[in-house]
């Protein structure tokens, strides 16, 4: 995906899906208004998809495993960088969970690999004044999330689905996994994790999507 800079939308290889997308959240398009309980398991306005729909904004980095890296600094004690092999060093875990888009489709039961947001959180250690995060792809795309979001048992820094390496088209080598959001919010192509002390909107926040993007409480938009 492109870069959190408004001027630039003109000069995207997918402008013309940028803007139609803005458009949406202009018009409130998908909206129904019937918020569900999480324990439905398909939001509001969504509907189920077998396949897994490609969305970028035209510009899909390829990454060689040997040039791969991640850093995690801003308000953390422990900031890091990890090359290919000290990530895959780190605890792998596996989830299964489900993707909800913006776009109203969802698929259930993906199968997960990869290193936990909790994990890598007792390895940096945020500091105490230390409530967001944002998400830098190697695309230059951006998203936020509160700390606490990003804390949860759930998230996961995924380099494998349904057993395989994850691949370009769906943010490999490694990618954010943020299940009870909107799937916007989990990066492609995840270069670097920044913690800050004040919310920072990403790409699509400032484009008129919703700042949380509670797939529940379908917090589609900001309007």
């Amino acid at each position: 995906m492109a870069g959190d800079d408004r001027r630039s939308d003109a000069d995207l290889p997918n402008a013309k899906l940028v803007e139609s997308k803005q458009k949406w959240a202009e018009e409130g398009r998908l909206l129904t208004g019937a918020a569900r309980p999480p324990e439905q398991r398909l939001p509001p306005g969504q509907r189920e998809v077998k396949n897994w729909p490609v969305l970028d904004l035209g510009v899909q980095p390829e990454i060689p495993l040997d040039m791969w890296k991640l850093r995690i600094d801003g308000l953390v004690e422990n900031p890091v960088t990890w090359g290919w092999e000290e990530f895959k060093a780190q605890p792998q875990e596996q989830q299964v969970s489900d993707i909800h888009c913006v776009t109203a489709w969802s698929r259930y039961d993906n199968h997960w690999e990869g290193v936990s947001a909790r994990h890598l959180l007792s390895v940096v250690k945020p500091k105490p004044e230390a409530t967001h995060i944002v998400f830098h792809s190697f695309d230059t795309y951006t998203t936020n999330v509160k700390l606490s979001v990003f804390a949860d048992d759930d998230v996961l820094l995924a380099h494998s689905w349904e057993g395989k390496p994850l691949t370009v088209e769906h943010g490999g080598p490694v990618r954010v996994i943020i299940p009870k959001f909107y799937f916007w919010k989990s990066a492609k192509w995840v270069k670097r994790i920044e913690f800050l002390s004040a919310d920072q909107p990403g790409f699509w926040e400032l484009r008129g999507y919703h700042n949380d993007g509670d797939p529940w409480n379908e917090e589609r938009y900001s309007g």
